[in-house]
């Protein structure tokens, strides 16, 4: 399987995934109440018998082609008939059927009962080339497995536009000199002994406010925050134990050095458009750039290293 997915084409293959696990059983489901279609308690047997057939099922029913439950609902817990005539017309997954599709997979949506993401499936039943009605299941988000590998973040350039207020009024606004700008020296030098050789693997810069996000690989599910003060002393490096960079980073060690030198560049480049804030992952390589007009870059650590100055400046 191919382990470079994106998100979208991990989303498309896990509903393929979702699709041909309903697809049968409720095919089949459709062939059995066609042959008891006009009773609806025979209907309800074939649901009751069947459920189990049908994989991540929260609700089992059958719909008229105008989207009236002509059925009982059948769960885990058994029948449950309060929802015979219930209108299902309205309901997004509905809207989404098209004309001489046998079954649908719908979008996911709020449910109604449960105020939850769902998902339903609907197969069709057809008596002498007529739609007589759906077969339609409910399905929690919570209870779908996800069988296929969680897709890598791409490395390519990304630029996004940030607050069109902010984008505006650019030209009206200068740098103010921060605490961080004020010990910009030692504040990188902490940065990059912290990634280096203490076990840093990302941080988020914010130059203006002063502060710094940092994770840690031996406790990555906690940041810690790096306030004004941390950056005036290389003490604040003593808190913090030596390790060995890790061999799976994709940024060299010897590459901390030249980027922040980079960050500290672009913060002065122009006393109007300037850098904001900025973050590293050593893992995936990835470098983000936030500047005073508030667009955002994300990129490769390479290709931010080859880019000059200038280029910067003619971006935003």
């Amino acid at each position: 399987m191919n382990n470079e997915l994106s998100l979208k084409s991990s989303i498309h293959l896990q509903r393929r995934i979702l699709t041909e696990s309903l697809s049968k059983p409720l095919r089949l489901i459709a062939n059995k109440c066609k042959k008891v279609w006009g009773d609806e308690n025979k209907i309800n047997k074939v649901l009751t018998q069947y459920f189990n057939i049908v994989p991540y099922c929260t609700n089992l029913y059958i719909v008229n082609p105008k989207g009236i439950q002509i059925s009982s609902n059948v769960n885990k817990s058994g029948e449950s008939s309060e929802y015979m005539g219930l209108d299902r017309s309205n309901r997004p997954y509905m809207n989404e059927l098209k004309p001489n599709c046998k079954f649908l997979l719908s979008s996911f949506y709020i449910s109604l009962n449960q105020s939850r993401p769902s998902i339903t499936a609907l197969h069709t039943i057809v008596f002498r080339k007529e739609l007589i009605g759906m077969v339609g299941i409910d399905i929690d988000l919570k209870d779908l497995p996800v069988s296929i590998p969680i897709y890598k973040e791409p490395t390519h350039w990304r630029q996004f536009k940030g607050d069109p207020s902010i984008r505006g009024t650019v030209f009206q606004q200068t740098r103010t000199e921060s605490i961080w700008d004020k010990n910009s020296e030692i504040g990188f030098s902490i940065l990059e002994n912290l990634i280096r050789e203490r076990g840093v693997f990302q941080t988020n810069i914010h130059f203006s406010s002063a502060q710094s996000t940092i994770w840690l690989t031996t406790d990555p599910y906690q940041y810690r925050i790096l306030e004004s003060e941390t950056f005036t002393s290389i003490d604040t490096c003593l808190a913090y134990p030596s390790q060995i960079y890790p061999i799976e980073a994709i940024i060299p060690s010897e590459q901390i050095n030249p980027i922040l030198k980079k960050f500290k560049q672009l913060r002065y480049i122009d006393e109007t458009l300037y850098l904001r804030s900025a973050s590293i992952n050593i893992f995936n390589g990835l470098i983000s750039l936030t500047f005073s007009c508030d667009g955002t870059h994300y990129l490769a650590y390479n290709t931010f290293l080859e880019k000059e100055d200038s280029f910067w400046g003619s971006k935003e």
